[in-house]
């Protein structure tokens, strides 16, 4: 185990919370090489979003695949030509995938990653609720099935939310947001537009803490602190700076501080230290005191994907996504008005 890959698979498996773990880091090189065979066995390719484990994120660069945010993913999943995208994310990730693609296979290493903002706007209910405030413009955040991307009029992802807002503000739209309530009203204090907001939140990001960040401030004074604004309202006011996963990437690199607090999904850290090795990530707190992890700042669904059942994946064609031809034409509306939105 010489390749750099091989060392960090090592430090992956060792820095495990359970050491009784079913696989060993001999298993994982192992199952590596198979899932980069089985990729190009069935003209795969694949694609990793930031908060996955960096082993995965690390095989998706060496494979000729990606890491990105949602939107992304799926862009690079309709331009590249392989047949088959291997989606390892969360279960919306890979239905935008299949949206953007039909003619294409779309497999995930499970069907059973998911997400709190998905699972908590239910497409019936949220109809309903559109139903109720007809003259409103519905505006969607990427986080959401392909159900409810159907009935919105836009969908959005962090990185644009708030110039679209803003260019329907200005319109004077009135507009209902879902599903992430946080987002939502970072969105309406930076653009001043009054929307409904949908009472959802992300379990990750809800959980930081604005005060353990301050505390954290103390011992390291020169730090920056960078936030993702599915955070509250009082992280997002300690922030240095705002923005999506690919916005805090740029800013992590920009940024003359050689420490940087950072309030999301530890995942990024992969992307982070290999785009700045001289610079320090703190995980921003999640926990109060008396807590007995001071940072839980990790999707316990993204957490899902492992390389075990992206190979079985892979071998059995299991866990394949599957979107009606209907429901894509639906939501492929609102999806390419944000595609074709920065040439509007």
């Amino acid at each position: 185990m010489n390749s750099v890959y091989d060392q960090l698979l090592v430090r992956e498996h060792l820095s495990r919370a359970t050491p009784s773990a079913s696989l060993t880091a001999l298993d994982e090189v192992a199952l590596r090489e198979q899932v980069k065979q089985l990729l190009t066995e069935h003209n795969a390719v694949l694609i990793a979003h930031y908060y996955t484990s960096p082993v995965i994120q690390a095989l998706a660069e060496e494979t000729g695949g990606f890491i990105g945010d949602s939107l992304e993913m799926a862009r690079f999943g309709a331009r590249h030509s392989a047949q088959t995208l291997v989606v390892a994310g969360v279960r919306f990730m890979g239905e935008t995938a299949k949206i953007l693609s039909p003619e294409k296979r779309v497999l995930m290493p499970t069907l059973e990653a998911t997400c709190s903002l998905d699972i908590g706007c239910d497409a019936d209910e949220f109809s309903q609720f559109c139903d109720e405030h007809p003259d409103h413009t519905v505006v969607v955040y990427a986080n959401t099935s392909a159900a409810v991307k159907a009935r919105a009029d836009w969908v959005v992802t962090s990185s644009i939310a708030l110039q679209v807002v803003s260019y329907l503000h200005e319109q004077g739209k009135k507009i209902l947001w879902a599903p992430d309530k946080h987002l939502g009203d970072y969105i309406c204090r930076q653009t001043g537009a009054k929307m409904l907001l949908w009472d959802g939140a992300c379990i990750v990001h809800e959980e930081f803490k604005a005060k353990g960040i301050l505390d954290l401030k103390k011992i390291h004074p020169t730090a920056a602190v960078l936030v993702h604004p599915e955070s509250p309202a009082n992280v997002v006011d300690v922030a240095d700076v705002t923005g999506s996963t690919s916005q805090l990437l740029k800013a992590a690199g920009e940024l003359p501080n050689d420490t940087l607090i950072v309030a999301t999904d530890r995942g990024i850290f992969y992307k982070m230290q290999q785009e700045n090795p001289n610079k320090l990530f703190l995980e921003a707190p999640t926990a109060g005191q008396g807590a007995t992890c001071r940072s839980c700042a990790h999707c316990p669904w993204m957490a899902m994907n492992s390389l075990e059942r992206m190979a079985r994946s892979l071998r059995e064609g299991s866990d394949e996504i599957q979107v009606t031809p209907e429901l894509i034409q639906k939501a492929l509306v609102p999806l390419q008005k944000m595609l074709d939105f920065p040439k509007q």
